[in-house]
């Protein structure tokens, strides 16, 4: 059972029909290729904020058992999902993203890094099978933290930065500001279809964290914006997983590497499903352009500070905004997204 009221004006997309972005131009890294992932992943970061995972080595037993897991919850009554809480941050959400007026046709549970937390937080939901859902998601974010570190180290070595971990570490260390989100986006009332207009699931954003790793099921909706400002859907393909560019790293690599602005489409056909695993820095963590990356007379695009301050910041906007602007030394064209 699924509680979405009525769909609001707001919720609706007045987008022209989006083109597809053409799957032979989709940015595509095979993991077990370093080489040439390397530098695959340099240019997918600088042109598009974004690229597709193949040969991730992510169980594909992990990722089905999480899916069916992630399904058994949403099909949950409203009342039982309510008891995960109410997500401040962490917990369960219905329509509301965020506490600033933002809206989509999507639930979600976003849960931490901490599995204790987490498990005490679903308990009053699975009761007796609280412990398997723990089990699940703990091998699944295992899987995909060790896939998220050899992407970061990847992109280290394309940047030609000597300390290969200094992205990895800050996702790695214990303190870690790491959070993990699963959103279902029903599928809508056929007679609210109308006009050929799309109906907003997630609105348009940029992510803030340092990278995001998404997986969904076989379900379109995700689109992308591209540099010259305009919106393609991205083809689904529930085997690969695609990686988004964060603020963070936007930041840490001053402006060479863009965080993409993306957003969700939900549809009146099937239900869209996905996982997203969030790779953030300790909360004291100070983000700066590194300084290898200001040589030969470069200056820094931003004024740092620590991802507590940028997170507290960002929350506190709305999705659309752009989020950095405040922390922009020079305002260029190049650090706006």
């Amino acid at each position: 059972m699924v509680l979405l009221s009525k769909p609001t004006t707001e919720q609706y997309s007045c987008i022209r029909k989006t083109p597809t972005f053409p799957t032979s131009i989709v940015p595509v890294v095979d993991l077990s290729k370093p080489g040439d992932a390397k530098t695959l992943i340099l240019k997918a970061c600088e042109d598009y904020g974004f690229f597709k995972v193949i040969n991730h080595a992510v169980p594909m037993e992990a990722i089905s058992n999480l899916e069916s897991q992630a399904a058994e919850f949403f099909s949950l009554p409203f009342t039982q999902k309510e008891k995960a809480g109410t997500p401040n941050p962490f917990g369960y959400g219905n329509k509301n993203i965020g506490r600033n007026g933002d809206l989509g046709w999507v639930e979600y549970l976003l849960l931490t890094n901490n599995h204790d937390y987490n498990f005490i937080r679903l308990s009053s939901v699975f009761g007796p099978k609280a412990e398997q859902f723990r089990n699940v998601l703990s091998d699944y974010m295992c899987g995909v933290r060790k896939m998220a570190c050899v992407i970061l180290e990847l992109m280290a070595e394309g940047l030609n930065i000597e300390e290969k971990n200094v992205f990895s570490k800050m996702m790695m260390d214990k303190e870690s500001d790491s959070v993990f989100r699963l959103n279902h986006y029903p599928p809508y009332p056929e007679n609210f279809n109308n006009n050929g207009k799309g109906m907003i699931g997630f609105g348009e954003h940029t992510d803030p964290q340092i990278i995001s790793l998404l997986r969904s099921n076989n379900s379109s909706g995700l689109q992308i914006c591209l540099r010259d400002r305009s919106w393609v859907s991205v083809p689904p393909d529930q085997n690969s997983f695609f990686v988004n560019v964060g603020d963070a790293l936007q930041v840490l690599t001053n402006g060479r590497f863009r965080s993409v602005r993306h957003r969700v489409l939900a549809n009146g056909l099937k239900s869209r499903l996905s996982m997203i695993y969030f790779c953030g820095p300790p909360l004291s963590e100070r983000i700066a352009p590194l300084p290898s990356l200001l040589l030969n007379g470069n200056e820094s695009l931003y004024n740092d500070f620590t991802w507590f301050e940028y997170k507290s910041s960002a929350y506190a906007t709305r999705l659309a905004d752009n989020r950095l602007s405040r922390f922009e030394r020079i305002s260029t064209t190049s650090a706006s997204s």
